[in-house]
């Protein structure tokens, strides 16, 4: 019996993935193996050293202590591309607010004084010019990040008529499948800003992403350019968009991520935080997020994980080890010596290694004894070790 703590409203779709059978699942169960939550923050509170995994049903971790995590040997998952469509379509639909005053008209109409319908029709004719815009088909859109959302983005884009444009240095293989043929990739940032008339974020919130967008790169854009950030706060320098909106240089920004300043604008689209909050992309979580924590339970896989790398294998033989370890030489070595001075055949095996982790799977014969247990956790470098 496995017992999941949850923090959070967690979609049952998500939750009633666990069978009953096997699992117990609430915000009071003891002696937790594992977590699964939304937003919950983790920081500064004492882990139980029976948990062995954390799950979080959504992208960002900045709610866990992932290094900390690390350390003990704690596998954190994360749900990247389970909210990708709920953020494209907001992204879509953040465009054609920066480029018609839609939000002004619903307020304006909102606003009047009771009158006839027909009186009501004529004012509306007469007034609508203050609200004309423009159309986004036959724009050049150009997508910072290519990853799950940015090549959604990029092929919807194509579909209504947009040229796009996108960069990202570090696209995987998955990703580049993902993405439309039709998509130009550009050899630099500086090119797509200079190229765009709008630009969409899609980048992680990481030290070499800080102020992506600043001063600087804000003056390559084009005149009356739009921004769309629905990344992260941190991506966008706030005071150099001001200062470009201010200067006439950018045209709008759209934001998830307003500051005080930003929300007052009538330059600015502001947004409360909403790229994933929708039914859809809650559920999509929640279930993926609970099928990562099974199969890393109950077979030692990991998919997904933020500070362990990917590794999956069948299963076959008696018994499973997993271990992790910190990514040094011998460790291995000296765990296959245990086993074999136990005179354990190895059935098969996968190694895998991230920055200075790694993670070891190991499908043996036969039972693994205590003892044996208990030599593979002592070995040096060795950080945690399940028998599964």
């Amino acid at each position: 019996m496995f017992n999941v703590k949850t923090y959070n409203a967690i979609s049952e779709k998500g939750l009633s993935r666990f069978p009953a059978d096997r699992y117990q699942v609430g915000p009071d169960v003891a002696q937790p193996d594992a977590y699964i939550l939304r937003s919950h923050k983790l920081h500064g509170e004492t882990v139980p050293p029976s948990v062995v995994a954390v799950a979080r049903a959504g992208a960002g971790v900045n709610n866990i202590p992932v290094d900390q995590y690390s350390e003990k040997g704690i596998v954190v998952f994360n749900t990247p591309g389970a909210n990708a469509n709920a953020v494209k379509e907001l992204v879509i639909t953040g465009m054609l607010l920066a480029c018609r005053d839609i939000a002004g008209g619903i307020a304006y109409v909102r606003g009047l004084e009771p009158m006839d319908d027909a009186a009501m029709s004529k004012l509306l004719e007469a007034e609508k010019k203050r609200f004309a815009g423009s159309e986004i088909q036959g724009k050049t859109l150009g997508v910072v990040g290519l990853g799950a959302i940015g090549a959604l983005v990029a092929n919807v884009a194509l579909e209504l008529g947009m040229d796009v444009v996108g960069y990202d240095p570090a696209i995987s293989v998955e990703a580049a499948w993902r993405l439309s043929r039709r998509v130009e990739k550009m050899d630099s940032l500086e090119a797509l800003l200079a190229r765009a008339d709008f630009i969409t974020l899609h980048v992680p919130a990481l030290d070499a992403t800080h102020h992506l967008i600043n001063q600087a790169r804000l003056k390559l854009m084009k005149k009356g350019a739009v921004l769309l950030n629905f990344a992260r706060e941190q991506v966008v320098d706030a005071d150099a968009v001001i200062q470009a909106l201010d200067a006439g240089k950018l045209g709008k920004y759209v934001t998830d991520f307003p500051n005080s300043q930003l929300a007052a604008r009538a330059d600015v689209v502001p947004m409360p935080h909403i790229g994933a909050s929708t039914d859809e992309a809650e559920e999509n979580c929640a279930m993926m997020a609970a099928d990562q924590l099974m199969d890393f339970l109950q077979n030692g896989n990991i998919r997904n994980s933020v500070n362990f790398p990917n590794t999956t294998m069948a299963r076959i033989g008696a018994s499973r080890i997993t271990f992790s370890n910190k990514n040094v030489p011998k460790v291995l070595g000296n765990v296959l010596s245990l086993l074999a001075d136990s005179n354990i055949n190895v059935v098969d095996m996968i190694n895998r290694s991230r920055d200075e982790l790694a993670y070891n799977i190991i499908d043996v014969e036969a039972e693994v004894s205590d003892a044996l247990y208990q030599a593979i956790a002592a070995v040096d470098g060795v950080i945690s070790v399940r028998v599964i």
